[in-house]
């Protein structure tokens, strides 16, 4: 729980103007699936996040690491899944998301990861909905290979309760 709290702060600076936005608040749990918003000033913003089951390898001090996606203001919900990380990442390297065999890879900036092709986001939450299992694979500015392992429990549920966010 401590992990969640802190991830939702932690994304709340790395999205939003700090003059413009408001502490977020947790609306839901599901599982290992918590949903967030809050207020910036194109809207209301919405979120569900996750931290990993396991993190390797075990002698490396990881940070806060947590898996989150976003869903874009507007009429129709878009999402934009990120990984944020707890230390920086190689600078040109690509953090690998794999949810049942199915990879997807983002590209990194600072301590953060995004899709590396937008038009592949909707596949990606596709998978995350009707998969059992997800692995991120990353490489620290330190030349560090690390591995997650997150569970995929609630996160359909989760999705589900910030569709109508505005």
């Amino acid at each position: 729980m401590k992990h969640v709290l802190t991830a939702a702060a932690a994304m709340l600076l790395l999205t939003s103007v700090a003059s413009a936005a408001q502490t977020p608040t947790r609306m839901s749990q599901f599982n290992d699936w918590g949903s967030y918003s809050y207020d910036a000033s194109g809207g209301k913003v919405c979120y569900v996040l996750s931290t990993p089951k396991s993190m390797q390898p075990a002698s490396v001090d990881h940070g806060d690491i947590f898996f989150l996606v976003s869903q874009k203001p507007g009429a129709k919900p878009t999402y934009e899944p990120q990984v944020v990380m707890g230390y920086p990442l190689r600078d040109g390297s690509k953090v690998v998301v794999d949810v049942d065999g199915k990879k997807f890879n983002m590209f990194t900036r600072g301590e953060s990861a995004w899709m590396e092709n937008a038009s592949e986001e909707p596949q990606l939450v596709a998978a995350l909905k009707n998969g059992k299992a997800m692995k991120v694979d990353a490489t620290s500015q330190r030349g560090t290979a690390t591995h997650y392992t997150y569970s995929l429990a609630g996160v359909t549920a989760a999705l589900n309760s910030i569709t109508k966010c505005k």
